[in-house]
């Protein structure tokens, strides 16, 4: 499980410094193998180890060509994949389409989410943080059902 939200810097090649306390788990379970996409809802990306990432593609080979919303997200998700090898420094290079679709350039929050990571250039997820806020303390205190059951 990933968790947290971290600032690494992009080097000058585009390769961004797994955090080591996530190093061995990926070396472990994904042989260092991470898959890259994009976020579909917002502008980020979204970073895989590779065996969480082949569940995704699971899913996504049973959606039908045929219907244009499952193919688009098809297209989205997959035609923006891109395998990252973690190098024996913990560094992963992160394409540079990627890096252009999310606004990505030095400064990168490393946001863990459970099974995968986020990066955000790191003013856009500040901006995000502060509209997340926001937006909850306006709420009208509708909470889905699931909600209801999280106590914090």
């Amino acid at each position: 499980m990933f968790r947290g939200a971290t600032l690494v810097n992009l080097d000058s090649k585009g390769r961004l410094s797994m955090p080591t306390r996530y190093r061995d788990r990926l070396v472990e379970n994904a042989s260092g193998l991470m898959v890259c996409t994009i976020d579909i809802h917002h502008p980020c990306l979204l970073l895989y180890p590779l065996p969480e990432w082949e569940i995704i593609e699971q899913k996504l080979s049973r959606l039908s060509s045929m219907n244009q919303a499952e193919r688009r997200v098809q297209r989205l998700l997959l035609g923006h994949a891109s395998e990252c090898q973690m190098d024996n420094a913990g560094r992963l290079l992160i394409a540079p389409v990627l890096r252009q679709h999310a606004g990505l350039t030095k400064e990168v929050m490393l946001v863990g989410q459970f099974n995968k990571f986020e990066l955000w250039d790191e003013t856009t997820w500040y901006q995000r943080v502060k509209e997340d806020i926001d937006a909850e303390q306006s709420a009208s205190g509708e909470l889905s059902e699931r909600l209801q059951d999280l106590s914090l």
